[in-house]
């Protein structure tokens, strides 16, 4: 049977969750909350810390900010058994909740995404910014080329970083563990 691939995201839909912002460096200070959606390791000198935008349940899986991982401990050291050589954790402070949090990062990118199986709209002249020409515009019902995956386990799609894709391993243990706030999409 063929490895199956999903898009991991934050459910939104929780009743009473919280809602966390984006990390902060020691002054308080936003960081370019970008930098954890590349695919590739991230270089953290401060330790983060995390503000609660919106009070409320804390979630085994939360995105910050922009679409950044924020996992609770427990999930965070199921990702590092499963699959080591795809994540970077990184101790975070989630203001006002003593528990272990640590943001995920995706260290792998991947060029897979199957042009022909999604709805591609690439940037074009039209546009007026010619750096982008010829880049994705808009990636809507993502589909993967699995054949392109490799061993990865856990990665970020080349050209389209956003999303944080997980393996049906991966998948597998979250529902296992009945890790809260997590949302997948089979891509």
């Amino acid at each position: 049977m063929s490895q199956r691939f999903f898009r991991l995201s934050d459910d939104v839909k929780v009743p009473n969750r919280w809602d966390l912002d984006t990390p902060t460096d020691r002054q308080g200070r936003q960081v370019d909350d970008g930098q954890f959606r590349l695919g590739t390791p991230v270089h953290v000198t401060d330790r983060l810390r995390i503000p609660v935008e919106i009070a409320g349940k804390p979630l085994d899986f939360t995105e910050a900010g922009i679409m950044i991982p924020v996992v609770h401990v427990r999930v965070a050291s199921m990702f590092a058994e499963l699959a080591p050589d795809d994540v970077q954790l990184i101790p975070v402070d989630v203001e006002g909740h003593p528990d272990q949090f640590l943001v995920l990062v995706a260290t792998r990118l991947i060029r897979c995404i199957d042009e022909q199986a999604s709805r591609i709209q690439l940037w074009t002249h039209e546009n007026g910014i010619p750096d982008m020409v010829g880049k994705y515009f808009s990636v809507r019902d993502m589909r993967i080329d699995k054949a392109k995956v490799g061993s990865a386990k856990v990665f970020r799609c080349e050209g389209w970083t956003g999303p944080l894709i997980v393996s049906g391993e991966i998948k597998t243990a979250l529902d296992g563990m009945r890790a809260t706030g997590t949302r997948f999409e089979e891509v």
